[in-house]
């Protein structure tokens, strides 16, 4: 592994760790809150590929599962891997993966359209479809109903997916940030 890819991979486990300090939005019908650290996991994928992306946003979960008060509102601990957020969490490296296996396979083509669509797809549906299902069963909740009442994340999703697609079109639109992009989809 080359050191200046680990410490890139460090400074977005750092990134996604400071977006935990933006409070959660609780929803009065609904366990799960938005938080902003989607945002993170979707750039993780984005700017870092499959392997560096996944590994950023693992090293941040193996921190909460320590006990680092790291996720929105300073939850951390093993316990919330068992609440109803454990699918969502679960799904962070599976995604940041599946968002950078997108990247690497079409790095020459990204544009604004396709980094959005990857983090639609992936990010935002896939996320929120097992995040759901995997909370309506920790709850006891009837999946069609935990399903449902997962669009109400869409909105927002939708808007972090834009910011990050915005951010990673500005970064792919420097040389020097692409060229390091571009070797670590290697």
């Amino acid at each position: 592994m080359n050191t200046k890819f680990l410490v890139y991979t460090a400074l977005m486990t750092a990134i996604i760790a400071i977006m935990g300090f933006v409070p959660a939005i609780p929803l009065p019908f609904f366990p799960v809150p938005i938080v902003l650290q989607n945002v993170g996991i979707f750039l993780a994928g984005i700017l870092l590929g499959r392997k560096y992306g996944a590994l950023s946003v693992i090293v941040f979960l193996l921190l909460v599962l320590l006990g680092a008060p790291l996720l929105s509102g300073g939850r951390g601990g093993y316990g919330v891997f068992f609440g109803p957020s454990a699918g969502f969490l679960i799904m962070y490296p599976v995604v940041a993966f599946l968002i950078g296996w997108a990247r690497d396979r079409q790095f020459e083509q990204l544009d604004f359209k396709r980094i959005f669509l990857i983090l639609l797809l992936i990010g935002v549906i896939l996320l929120d479809v097992v995040g759901a299902i995997v909370m309506g069963l920790i709850i006891h909740m009837p999946i069609p109903k935990a399903l449902w009442l997962s669009l109400s994340f869409v909105p927002g999703d939708l808007i972090k997916a834009i910011v990050a697609t915005l951010i990673a079109v500005a970064l792919l639109k420097n040389p020097i940030v692409s060229r390091v992009m571009r070797q670590m989809a290697r």
